[in-house]
């Protein structure tokens, strides 16, 4: 740049080398009782954090200082400071959570606790409980709605989806969806919710105002039978125009417009894909593959697998930074 400047005389001005968007991936290990650390740009792995037994739902602070990770059967969320990858403090639960979610201002934590059907609310600064919310058995999914009014939490073994007021803490519907309910995940304009049931094989479109299902996507693959196909994790882009579903043992991610709720495609990755994340600028898909041990890397753009990161033992739940 200097000598481009001299050249012409000084007349343009020094311009600084920005840095090139990079992220950074945490990959909750089930099996290894670890956090595998990697570059979204270099997919290299970058560190090991050793956490407690069975970490499985992993999520980031707002400001991304610290990584919560539900260590179920310690029965408790273990902090991470992602600065020094240090386990700096816990927040209480109730016994085996498996997955939980942050209100829309980062204040609160809402935890399900599997073995006594129960959702904890903890507040995040003081890690002190300040709700809870008796559910069905064996609850799972946790997702919250853009205006954080409404919480929807899965009951496995139930098999619906209850809309929680976040205020009231009650109970306001019961929604009966197909066996196993998984993940709920709202888009981003609040409009629906998807609701992932990994053995009845569906995806139920719900509509938060009417509580009613719209829709139930369903997944048919060649030379795959329907009880290999199992949806697990959701994740909806940003603008509500396309959703992507983790179908667990049929190594597959269905690619689906979500506003006709139709299946585009399905992309081949990892062996039994579990959970999903977008990398912050939606440039990348990562999905958790339990039974290959790594992350598949999915261009959004592109369309395709791009590259595959070896990880820890039976990875599970994954999560995404800005470095």
């Amino acid at each position: 740049m200097r000598i481009a400047a001299m050249l012409l005389g000084g007349a343009l001005p020094f311009l600084p080398m920005l840095p090139a968007s990079a992220f950074t991936a945490y990959v909750s290990n089930e099996g290894s009782n670890t956090v595998t650390v990697f570059d979204t740009e270099t997919f290299e792995v970058t560190a090991t954090i050793p956490v407690g037994q069975r970490p499985r739902g992993i999520q980031l602070t707002k400001d991304g200082k610290h990584l919560l990770v539900a260590v179920g059967d310690d029965d408790t969320i273990e902090l991470v400071d992602t600065a020094t990858h240090e386990i700096i403090g816990t927040l209480p639960s109730g016994p085996d959570p498996e997955l939980f979610t942050l209100s829309p201002d980062g204040n609160l934590v809402y935890i399900a606790n599997e073995d006594d059907n129960m959702v904890t609310i903890v507040d995040l600064a003081e890690r002190a409980p300040v709700g809870e919310v008796q559910v069905g058995v064996e609850p799972e999914g946790m997702g919250i709605s853009p205006d954080g009014k409404i919480l929807v939490n899965t009951s496995e073994t139930t098999n619906m989806a209850h809309f929680i007021d976040t205020e009231t803490h009650e109970i306001v519907a019961n929604v009966l969806v197909d066996a196993r309910p998984r993940i709920a995940e709202f888009k981003q304009d609040g409009s629906e919710v998807w609701v992932s049931a990994e053995i009845g094989g569906t995806v139920s479109v719900i509509d938060p105002a009417t509580k009613e299902i719209k829709k139930k996507i369903t997944f048919e693959i060649p030379g795959l039978r329907a009880e290999s196909i199992q949806p697990v994790g959701v994740r909806i882009t940003k603008d509500g125009k396309k959703a992507y579903v983790a179908l667990g043992p049929a190594n597959r991610i269905a690619v689906i417009d979500a506003d006709t709720h139709e299946v585009e495609d399905y992309l081949l990755v990892g062996q039994r894909v579990w959970q999903l994340s977008f990398t912050p600028d939606e440039k990348y898909l990562l999905g958790t593959n339990g039974v290959s041990n790594d992350v598949s890397v999915v261009d959004v753009a592109e369309g395709k697998v791009v590259n595959t990161v070896q990880v820890g033992e039976l990875p599970w739940g994954v999560a995404v930074s800005e470095n």
